[in-house]
């Protein structure tokens, strides 16, 4: 999985697609696959006991399970029906598209993704890290900022910050709130500063949480670097 990837792809994407989509929903299409399940897979510690899947992995990325979200059918679908819900064009290519872009992302780690489901449910991966949520959220935390995960992550704050001008108020202005009405109808209760907030957050969000957890993995904590293909050595990388 990616700690902060899927922040940083909607920039990237829409600077490439322009006016064709909407950022916002660019957006929440990168966030979809894990909307609604994350928090299960990680799990929740309650005065009652822990609250979370049996098998994080399975659930999260398998068949049966919620698997299906992490596939090339669901952005199709998804976007589609967005589509023609919304009647907007931008908004259906945008949330296909950013939700694509999650899928295929994930297909780094030892877990993988189920592209072609459901004609197959064949998981595609290219093992460059361990997947660890079976360790829970700290010990996959540390694993994946010690690994070739963090270097992704890094990968993707420098292309962001190479295409700074994204965040200009003047290319908001002229790409971001035309593509999509939804900024014309916020902005009758928002300034504009608070709209060119929101629009920044996600990256800003993003980067924040790479700069905390790298720093809580190797200054607080010392966690050992491990860069090879798989690594870290140190957790057990789980494969479906």
């Amino acid at each position: 999985m990616s700690w902060a990837t899927h922040e940083f792809e909607p920039y990237t994407l829409q600077r490439h697609l322009g006016k064709r989509v909407s950022f916002l929903a660019l957006a929440l299409g990168s966030f979809g696959p894990d909307m609604f399940t994350k928090w299960y897979v990680c799990g929740l510690d309650t005065g009652a006991g822990h609250v979370g899947a049996a098998n994080p992995a399975q659930f999260h990325r398998g068949w049966p399970g919620a698997g299906f979200t992490h596939t090339l059918a669901f952005a199709l679908v998804a976007g589609l029906l967005i589509w023609a819900v919304t009647r907007s064009r931008a908004w259906g290519l945008g949330y296909g598209i950013g939700a694509a872009a999650h899928v295929i992302s994930d297909v780094s780690d030892s877990a993988g993704t189920m592209l072609f489901f459901p004609f197959s449910t064949q998981h595609v991966s290219l093992g460059l890290w361990a997947y660890a949520a079976e360790a829970g959220r700290y010990v996959d935390a540390a694993a994946y900022y010690s690994s070739l995960g963090a270097v992704m992550d890094g990968a993707w704050l420098v292309l962001g910050l190479l295409n700074w001008r994204v965040f200009r108020a003047d290319y908001f202005r002229s790409v971001i709130a035309p593509a999509d009405g939804a900024w014309s109808w916020l902005g009758r209760w928002l300034p504009e500063e608070a709209l060119l907030a929101i629009y920044r957050a996600f990256f800003f969000y993003g980067a924040a949480r790479f700069t905390f957890w790298l720093l809580w993995a190797h200054v607080l904590h010392q966690y050992e670097w491990d860069l090879s293909l798989g690594g870290p050595h140190w957790v057990e990388a789980v494969r479906l």
